[in-house]
C-alpha cells in the first residue's frame, strides 16, 4: 500500500462497463469518482498521482464494490467519503443517498426533500457537482415529465446505471 502525506490525493483507473472510471482517494476516504467525458474531469492536479488500483485500500475497496455493483450483487455503497463543497451541495448529496436502489425522483422532489422546494434548478446544478457518482447515485434523479435529463457521464450511461437497477431490483422506475 501507498502512504499518503497530509492532503496529498492518488488516483487508479478502472475499467467498468460504462467506460474506464477514475477514482481518486485522499486522507483515506473516496473524494472522487469521474466518467471518462470530455468537459467533465477535474483538473489534473485534483487528482494526485495515478497508483495501481491496488496500491491503495481505499481505492481498491471501491473498485471491489464498483464491481459488485456492476454485477448486481451489491445495492449500497459503503465507503469512507470525502466530498468537497458547500453546505447546500453536501445537503443535497446527502439527500441522493436517501434514494433508494432501483427508483428515481424528479430534481423538485429532491429540492423538497431538503426543505427548499422552489430550489429545483439549484438543486440540479449541486447534482451535476457530485464527485462521486455512481456511489452518490445522482443518476437517480430525473425530469419531472419522468424523462432522463442532465448528467454528466451522459444520458446513455445514467439510461444504463438505472436500467441495471431495475433489472436487479425488479423495480418498475418511477
Amino acid at each position: 500500500m501507498v502512504t499518503l502525506e497530509s492532503g496529498q490525493r492518488l488516483h487508479a483507473v478502472v475499467d467498468s462497463p460504462i467506460g474506464p472510471l477514475t477514482l481518486v482517494a485522499g486522507a483515506g476516504r473516496l473524494a472522487g469518482l469521474y466518467m471518462d467525458v470530455v468537459g467533465h474531469e477535474p483538473p489534473a492536479e485534483a487528482l494526485g498521482t495515478r497508483v495501481a488500483g491496488d496500491s491503495d485500500e481505499v481505492i481498491a475497496e471501491t473498485a471491489r464494490q464498483l464491481r459488485a455493483y456492476f454485477s448486481g450483487e451489491f445495492t449500497s455503497f459503503d465507503l469512507p467519503l470525502a466530498l468537497a463543497g458547500s453546505p447546500f451541495q453536501r445537503t443535497v448529496w446527502a439527500q441522493l443517498r436517501q434514494i433508494p436502489y432501483g427508483q428515481t425522483i424528479s430534481y423538485g422532489e429532491l429540492a423538497r426533500r431538503i426543505g427548499q422546494p422552489a430550489a429545483s434548478r439549484a438543486v440540479g446544478l449541486a447534482n451535476g457537482r457530485n464527485p462521486v457518482s455512481i456511489v452518490v447515485p445522482c443518476h437517480r434523479v430525473i425530469g419531472a415529465n419522468g424523462r432522463l435529463t442532465g448528467y454528466g457521464g451522459g444520458l446513455d450511461r445514467k439510461q444504463y446505471l438505472l436500467a441495471l437497477e431495475q433489472r436487479v431490483s425488479g423495480q418498475t422506475l418511477t
